[in-house]
């Protein structure tokens, strides 16, 4: 069981879960960049390669993730790997 709560008491139930959901959405998004494209791991010697580097991933996460839905709402099956 969880419980969920705001500190803003004229929502409703519905909108506290409502801003949960599209709160977690975006964890799910920053989790997946992180896990995948080495966001927040990223070994440049300078603060302005991190600034250039980071926007740039998460375009490309962004735009591979358009892609793939892309394919599979035309029906195009993926290419299985390899392994």
């Amino acid at each position: 069981m969880q419980a969920f709560f705001s500190t803003d008491p004229s929502l409703s139930p519905q909108d506290i879960l409502a801003f949960f959901v599209r709160r977690w959405q975006v964890e799910v998004t920053f989790a997946e960049v992180r896990a995948h494209l080495g966001v927040e791991t990223q070994r440049q010697w300078s603060d302005l390669a991190i600034l250039r580097t980071t926007p740039t991933l998460l375009r490309l996460y962004s735009l591979v993730t358009i892609w793939a839905d892309n394919l599979l709402a035309n029906s195009a099956v993926p290419y299985a790997t390899a392994w």
